[in-house]
């Protein structure tokens, strides 16, 4: 089974073409992780608002992931991380065509 590590965080920004150009280093090295298989990088500009949905093959590397982005955040400034590990039900996410296949069920 598949494990999402969700996090969400305050942000000043850049957003947007901005943020992709700006991170797009820290992009390439998120896929090296281990046991990562894809993340959904998320925005709100209005709300100032960054952070992304992660799947990893399990918990376990879920959570070191987790441990080690916090410290990251934290070492550039940011407080107010939000973040947790869940579950997924693969056999209902494919009723809503989640991106699952059996490489990542």
């Amino acid at each position: 089974m598949s494990v999402i590590l969700q996090v969400h965080f305050p942000f000043d920004g850049p957003f947007g073409d901005e943020m992709a150009n700006a991170m797009a280093a820290l992009a390439e090295s998120i896929n090296q992780e281990p046991g990562f298989i894809w993340k959904i990088w998320t925005e709100n500009a209005d709300q100032k608002l960054a952070g992304g949905i992660y799947l990893f093959d399990t918990r376990t590397n879920a959570k070191a992931y987790c441990k080690m982005h916090t410290a990251r955040l934290e070492a550039m400034g940011i407080t107010g991380i939000s973040a947790a590990i869940l579950d997924t039900n693969t056999a209902l996410s494919a009723i809503n065509k989640g991106p699952f296949d059996s490489t990542t069920a």
